[in-house]
């Protein structure tokens, strides 16, 4: 029977965050589950939207589980951590010589030694098995992935929707894949696009994105993926990049030219969507409840702080009446809420802890209620996780109509349990404030179609031209700001 070797490392690499990624993020887990090695890696993937998890349930050969882990997005990943698993995963495939691997891999990952770390983690497998061992990957829609990913590897597939929805389809995709290549090889075509793209204007719920992921299915060939990019990384091959696969190389080549030329035609028609916080918060105000506000630009799911308080702010200078806010991290005042106790009024300084984005807010509190922060994930896109997110309190700012739910370890707010771990059901209350860029509509369009984008600062610029980029490669444009480097 085939051998298969199966593991994964993701990481989504902001190289503008203010903070490292350590070997312990990688250990611990939050959103997502922590380090898991070897045959618990059956238990811990099984129904999970993990892409390993969908291809180890799709594939019909033996299995050798490795490992996996990922971290929540942020600064760049110190070495020790990459050499660590990377080393790990490769020995691993060098002492089993297996008959094919597959790897679940981001695609955003950077080290300060490498700018394309997935592409050093592809080489080193490939110099581990061979030129004719096959080897597929998959990675998430926000890649930025280079020319050295399509030359090393023998099939890559990417998620097709954002919210991120299909992870586990998209490991399932990977061993169909593979299971084509193991008949023999597949031609490959390949190529990047001069176009950067601001996070929010990505989202296959919005044109042009949805129509232009929906034709990848009508496509006359084996396989084809577009990666949009993850455009806070200040990295030469930063942007989107298609990947096609067939045995006759002109229908390859032709499925690829066609998709470069309609996200060229599209060009003018991705909108970040962004408004700035107060009139945003006001405007909120005027919709029938409840609204969904998303902070995009403290998003921690794109390497933001989690933890500027600009949206906050807003709500109370509009006098919000009646808004929720989640998940803000801030471990000093949740760890003051739980000494103080529920029911306790406290005085807070909330947020903030950067001040290149946003300032402490201080008030005084009511505690409501407290959490350990673990819990059930039951919207689409974490669904059937268990969040480790630590304690978590629920606090009311006195004199206002505003309650903050602070955390202790950083994680976007893409599920509604984000609110129910302290006892708040979203869809009844007016304004619903979220630490999210796009994941969050997977679960929130569930209860509204009323979404709006706040501009307020953060880690995860979506006006790229305002990005300090110095190393993403020359001619690419910026959006439609008009601006190409």
């Amino acid at each position: 029977m085939t051998r298969v070797a199966v593991a994964g490392f993701q990481h989504e690499t902001n190289t503008f965050a203010p903070f490292p990624t350590t070997l312990e993020t990688f250990r611990t887990g939050g959103s997502w589950p922590a380090l898991t090695r070897g045959e618990a890696l059956h238990d811990t993937m099984r129904g999970l939207n993990i892409p390993l998890s969908g291809f180890m349930a799709a594939c019909t050969h033996e299995l050798i589980p490795i490992l996996w882990c990922g971290a929540e997005p942020g600064g760049y990943v110190e070495e020790d951590a990459f050499e660590a698993i990377v080393g790990e995963i490769v020995q691993t495939i060098a002492d089993t010589k297996p008959d094919a691997v597959y790897l679940d891999l981001h695609g955003a990952m950077v080290t300060q030694r490498y700018n394309d770390a997935e592409a050093e983690i592809i080489a080193r497998v490939r110099a581990a098995i061979g030129p004719d061992t096959p080897f597929v990957v998959s990675f998430d829609l926000h890649g930025n992935l280079s020319t050295p990913v399509s030359d090393l590897t023998d099939g890559v597939t990417l998620y097709r929707t954002y919210p991120h929805t299909d992870l586990a389809e998209t490991g399932a995709r990977a061993a169909h894949l593979l299971d084509q290549l193991l008949q023999g090889p597949l031609a490959k075509a390949y190529k990047q696009v001069d176009l950067l793209l601001p996070i929010t204007a990505q989202s296959t719920e919005f044109e042009p994105a949805k129509s232009i992921y929906a034709a990848l299915a009508n496509l006359d060939v084996s396989s084809a993926d577009i990666a949009m990019g993850f455009p806070p990384a200040d990295i030469p091959d930063v942007g989107p990049a298609i990947f096609a696969y067939d045995p006759d190389p002109a229908k390859a080549q032709a499925a690829v030219d066609q998709i470069t030329a309609s996200i060229l035609a599209a060009e003018t028609q991705f909108d970040a969507r962004l408004e700035q916080a107060l009139p945003c918060v006001a405007r909120a105000m005027t919709l029938e409840a409840p609204v969904v506000i998303a902070d995009p630009q403290d998003n921690p799911g794109a390497g933001g702080t989690g933890d500027t308080t600009g949206i906050l702010r807003a709500l109370i200078e509009n006098n919000a009446p009646d808004a929720v806010l989640s998940m803000l991290y801030d471990p000093k005042t949740a760890a003051a809420a739980h000494a103080a106790g529920q029911g306790a009024e406290i005085d807070v300084s909330i947020g903030g802890a950067f001040d290149q984005y946003s300032k402490p807010f201080k008030a005084r509190v009511k505690v409501e209620r407290l959490s350990d922060g673990v819990f059930d994930f039951t919207g689409p896109m974490f669904g059937g996780a268990t969040a480790h997110l630590g304690p978590v309190a629920r606090l009311r700012i006195i004199g206002t109509g505003v309650t903050v739910v602070v955390g202790s370890r950083r994680g976007q707010n893409a599920d509604q349990e984000m609110f129910r771990v302290v006892g708040i059901e979203p869809r009844d209350h007016a304004i619903v404030c979220v630490k999210s860029g796009v994941h969050f509509m997977a679960d929130y369009l569930r209860i509204t179609d009323r979404i709006l984008f706040a501009e307020s600062p953060g880690a995860n610029p979506c006006h790229l031209e305002t990005l300090p980029y110095t190393k993403i490669r020359k001619g690419i444009r910026l959006g439609n700001s008009g601006k190409t480097t």
